[in-house]
């Protein structure tokens, strides 16, 4: 005889902002329905370095985060279209180097549109960096400054874990039993 619904005691989500320049990550854990940090931090490369160096460089740098992290799971933005299509592409690189360094660790990925990471977040879909910013440091207690790809990053987190909170909830509200369709008659 089951108690009800057993949920993991702590899940840990490692969310990643991607960028060739500075890519951010963080990470958050949600035990029960508190959002607790653990860490964030940058992956910085100079813009002088050759892009096939910068990439190695953020997928050492994941590959160190996730080591030490140990996350159930990634959190990444999906791709956005971007008027310049160097810039795409370089970011579009960054963000695969990610991915890479998820798969490597047997780590499954999910991918938020930015808009559904801010309204997660702020509540609102087009909320600026700064809004962003703000509201991640509240829900996570945090002081002082954030930088704006950690603050991505972690944001991508909180998306993820309010999405899974989410999902339980509904999931536990439905019936337990699927009824048969019956046979109509006439």
């Amino acid at each position: 005889m089951s108690a009800g619904p057993v949920r993991a005691a702590t899940e840990r989500i490692l969310g990643i902002d991607p960028g060739t320049v500075a890519t951010g990550w963080g990470v958050v854990e949600m035990t029960g329905s508190a959002l607790v940090h653990v860490d964030h931090g940058r992956i910085t490369c100079s813009a002088a370095l050759a892009q096939a160096m910068r990439l190695k460089r953020i997928c050492q740098g994941l590959r160190e985060v996730i080591a030490r992290h140990r996350p159930d799971c990634v959190s990444v933005e999906k791709v956005f279209f971007a008027q310049n299509a160097v810039s795409a592409l370089k970011l579009g690189q960054a963000r695969g180097v990610a991915l890479l360094a998820a798969a490597e660790s047997d780590l499954v990925v999910h991918e938020y549109a930015s808009v559904e990471i801010k309204q997660s977040v702020v509540g609102y879909g087009h909320a600026s960096k700064e809004q962003v910013q703000k509201m991640v440091g509240s829900l996570l207690r945090l002081s002082g400054p954030i930088a704006a790809d950690a603050a991505d990053a972690l944001a991508a987190a909180i998306c993820d874990l309010h999405q899974r909170a989410f999902q339980l909830r509904v999931k536990e509200a439905a019936p337990n039993t699927v009824r048969a369709a019956r046979p109509r008659n006439g």
